[in-house]
């Protein structure tokens, strides 16, 4: 069944909410997490209530809203720079923020300034203290949507990419209609919330295909029979993508063969980003088809080369001394099992060209996630022969050092075949885990110590506020911009 439009419950009072007049940014970033402690309420009445309050200001605005389990950002990443190569103003509203809060909402490739962020929550949340009583406070999600949108009409943005926050039906971003509706894949992910099985996941990420749209999905299997009943029922044309032909992969990017483009090199890392950049490529037709943007090959040649993705297998090389030494540091959030599928197999291409140690791994988890299934692929990977892993504690949520640290060794063991038996699976020649320093920029730097003594490069994985503190560190000593 689908899930039910939720209504808020046991809400505090209005009051509880600091006066929003004359916010720094530092409080409206504070103002905003404090609505963070209302959790996740789906639906959609409060943000059409808010973009109301604000003026409407998604109107005018077209472009394309982004859903799937994995995949969202790099598309997103990729459209937005063909668009930009076409010169084209584009507004983004990636999610979640990695080092800084107003990563959240761009124009033009720049987060939107500090000052400019404390006015606009301001706006936000007295456009909110005006709401409906009965429609309870909005979300930390919720207000930050309407910030975007209100942000790219004050810009004057030419059109917008957007991500769905979670699921599809009920995420905030779904009271917009750019014109252009997009589902990269679906796998589970969230079940608790978004339901037990692939068809009922497809179903809740193919709701924000709407009358009037153009539609583009990589899904396959019973999810893409989800989308295209969909697609069907509101006579929206629908494009199905297939990943693109791969030519090579080394530490620069990723080689591929593009349908009127012919071979190019991502700016991304990673074998699947073949199949997001054929869903991006994809967007950008049904954004030409719409008469929404016209975007030629050179610069979708130049977009794809150009597009980036922090934090998302980004290859970093850090100076561990003064000799010029450096270490490979591999960032990627990887925060559900398809991620690290994804990342394993990455790294297994990219092992050839990165230092030939063994891996140091750290690791950091997210209680909600699927844990025991993601530390068994890591268990079990030969890329990880030999791997030393370091486990730390991420956010409020975040597993804690130790806790992960004897998970990933009963994984190990789970998977080692009975003394004497032959064949089976088999754990991973590993050294033994480790529980890090409680925070996390400090266990990096005894990553790479290790990594410095062992001659291998660095892997930071498992969650984006990990991969998040780990890049906001690297930013505070100028090696990644």
């Amino acid at each position: 069944m689908p899930l039910p439009d939720r209504a808020p419950r046991a809400l505090p009072p209005r009051s509880a909410a600091p006066d929003p007049a004359g916010l720094t940014y530092p409080a409206a970033v504070e103002a905003l997490a404090e609505r963070g402690r209302f959790g996740i309420r789906l639906g959609l009445g409060r943000t059409r209530a808010l973009l109301e309050e604000l003026g409407r200001p998604q109107a005018g605005i077209r472009g394309a809203l982004v859903a799937g389990t994995n995949g969202k950002g790099s598309v997103q990443a990729l459209v937005s720079a063909m668009l930009a190569s076409a010169g084209l103003r584009v507004g983004q509203a990636p999610k979640p923020h990695l080092v800084e809060y107003r990563e959240r909402i761009v124009v033009g490739g720049e987060p939107i300034a500090p000052d400019d962020m404390a006015a606009l929550v301001s706006r936000v949340l007295s456009a909110s203290d005006r709401l409906p009583h009965r429609l309870g406070p909005a979300t930390e999600f919720e207000l930050v949507t309407a910030a975007a949108f209100a942000w790219f009409a004050e810009r004057d943005v030419d059109l917008a990419v957007v991500e769905v926050g979670l699921g599809g039906r009920l995420d905030a971003t779904n009271a917009w209609d750019g014109g252009v509706a997009a589902v990269t894949n679906v796998t589970m992910d969230h079940a608790e919330i978004l339901g037990a099985t692939i068809p009922l996941i497809a179903r809740e990420k193919a709701a924000i295909l709407k009358r009037g749209d153009r539609a583009v999905t990589g899904a396959t299997g019973d999810a893409l029979a989800v989308v295209r009943r969909r697609a069907r029922s509101l006579e929206v044309p629908l494009t199905e993508t297939a990943p693109l032909a791969v030519l090579g992969m080394d530490r620069d990017g990723l080689a591929v063969e593009a349908p009127g483009i012919g071979s190019v090199r991502l700016g991304l890392l990673g074998r699947h980003q073949a199949a997001n950049a054929a869903v991006a490529l994809g967007i950008v037709d049904a954004l030409e088809e719409g008469g929404i943007a016209s975007v030629p090959p050179t610069a979708r040649r130049e977009g794809l080369e150009r597009a980036r993705w922090p934090g998302r297998l980004e290859l970093v090389q850090v100076p561990v001394s003064s000799d010029a030494a450096s270490v490979d540091v591999l960032l990627d959030g990887a925060h559900n099992p398809d991620g690290i599928r994804a990342l394993l197999s990455a790294l297994g291409e990219l092992r050839p060209c990165l230092a030939g140690g063994p891996v140091t791994v750290l690791l950091g988890i997210m209680g909600d996630k699927d844990v025991d299934t993601m530390l068994q692929l890591l268990a079990s990977s030969a890329v990880l022969d030999g791997a030393r892993v370091l486990t730390v504690r991420v956010g409020g949520r975040g597993i804690g050092a130790a806790e992960l640290a004897a998970r990933f060794d009963a994984s190990r063991r789970s998977l080692a075949p009975p003394p004497g038996g032959a064949g089976g699976p088999r754990s991973r020649t590993m050294a033994p885990v480790e529980a890090a320093s409680a925070d996390p920029a400090e266990a990096f730097d005894t990553a790479l110590v290790i990594a410095e003594r062992e001659g291998g490069p660095v892997v930071v994985a498992g969650s984006l506020y990990l991969v998040g503190a780990v890049r906001g560190a690297l930013l505070a000593r100028g090696l990644v911009r």
